[in-house]
């Protein structure tokens, strides 16, 4: 923000409400043990939550940073065993691994697609229990042995339809094509003439940088997006109110509720987004309420 008021008095207002297009950004935590929050640069010390290998959730207790950084140092593929997944990994291999290994009931969050703390730490339970060396990390002998105890997960399983349980829709989401987005449940339900179409987790901007309540219109769209001003990539992006806009955010993705946004919703499922993106037309509906 102290960024943006220099441009502001720098270049002007016209050029400033230009600039506050592209405004969004993860933010920095203010957790203890973590002096950045940016997903890309992990700093010593940094609790799971701030790792970019933390597939944390919210409603989970997080796991101590010792044991975070056994996972991680666990997660090293031995040199004589090839690894087919691993701690940082993201793919739908990945996903299809919580899911399988959330059947088993070593995992107890939705599968993400994000291989972090949690999988690493899960992996090597499964390990342990079936006399196989637990690196946390899959190799073939690993993915065979966890294939032939869980079933192939369903799209469901896969991809449920949220992680957080969606809120009663504002009586403004009842009509039209809207984007109804609750600060409350932390949601976004995607409906047309009143019914749900699709729903996703969402993450809003902090206290100093809140993300605005009210009734919106799509504005414009950008597939391939990068604020210019915090320089942060923002794929699907759907701009609502000025600099605010509905995009997917990796930080979101890694870290969870950990962060929050400069003011925009962030999504953290790119598949569902990427629907939305599609169906989402210039000039339909945002509604965003508590």
């Amino acid at each position: 923000m102290q960024r943006q008021r220099v441009i502001i008095r720098t270049i002007g207002v016209a050029a400033a409400v230009a600039l506050a297009a592209t405004a969004c950004g993860p933010q920095k935590t203010e957790s203890a043990g973590s002096s950045s929050a940016a997903p890309s640069t992990p700093t010593a010390g940094a609790t799971p939550e701030a790792s970019p290998t933390a597939d944390d959730k919210p409603g989970e207790p997080s796991p101590s940073a010792s044991a975070s950084a056994s996972a991680s140092a666990s997660a090293s593929p031995s040199p004589s065993v090839k690894q087919i997944m691993a701690n940082g990994d993201e793919s739908e291999q990945v996903r299809e691994l919580q899911a399988r290994l959330k059947q088993l009931k070593l995992m107890t969050v939705a599968p993400t697609g994000f291989y972090g703390s949690k999988t690493t730490a899960a992996v090597k339970s499964f390990q342990s229990k079936h006399g196989l060396d637990a690196t946390g990390g899959v190799d073939e002998k690993t993915w065979k042995k966890i294939q032939n105890s869980s079933k192939k997960p369903t799209a469901d399983e896969l991809r449920p339809p949220t992680v957080n349980e969606v809120a009663a829709p504002d009586p403004r989401c009842m009509t039209g094509r809207v984007m109804c987005i609750s600060k409350e449940s932390r949601t976004l339900a995607w409906m047309i003439d009143g019914k749900v179409v699709s729903t996703m987790d969402v993450r809003f901007g902090s206290e100093n940088t809140p993300t605005r309540e009210g009734v919106f219109n799509v504005g414009w769209k950008a597939k391939e997006w990068t604020s210019t001003i915090y320089h942060t990539p923002m794929p699907y992006a759907m701009f609502f109110s000025g600099g605010q806009a509905v995009h997917y955010s990796a930080d979101f993705a890694a870290r969870g509720y950990a962060g929050a946004s400069h003011g925009c919703v962030n999504v953290r499922d790119k598949g569902k987004l990427s629907k939305l993106f599609d169906d989402v037309q210039v000039g339909d509906k945002v509604v965003v309420y508590w």
